[in-house]
């Protein structure tokens, strides 16, 4: 995958996620090898709602992922890299 699109993705990973936080963290701030839930305190209701926008923003089928690719999505990095799997054989890029 080309390197803009993985960096669309990670963008739109970090616009979505900074959408959920509380205390809000601007996008560009957010680390993205932090765990979500002991840095961010991304609870389990967010993290589904965040999950859901991204992937609609991606265009990345939320179905493409089992509870365990979801449970195993701990960090930003890791949910670029999930959705990365997939935006290929959603966009043929």
């Amino acid at each position: 995958m080309p390197d803009t699109a993985h960096g669309a993705l990670e963008d739109a990973a970090r616009e979505q996620l900074a959408l959920v936080l509380v205390p809000e963290v601007p996008a560009e701030e957010i680390d993205p090898g932090a765990d979500m839930a002991a840095a961010y305190g991304l609870t389990s209701l967010n993290k589904v709602l965040f999950l859901t926008e991204v992937c609609e923003e991606t265009g990345v089928d939320l179905a493409h992922f089992t509870e365990h690719d979801l449970a195993a999505m701990k960090t930003l990095g890791d949910v670029t890299a999930a959705l990365a799997r997939h935006h290929h054989a959603t966009t043929g890029a």
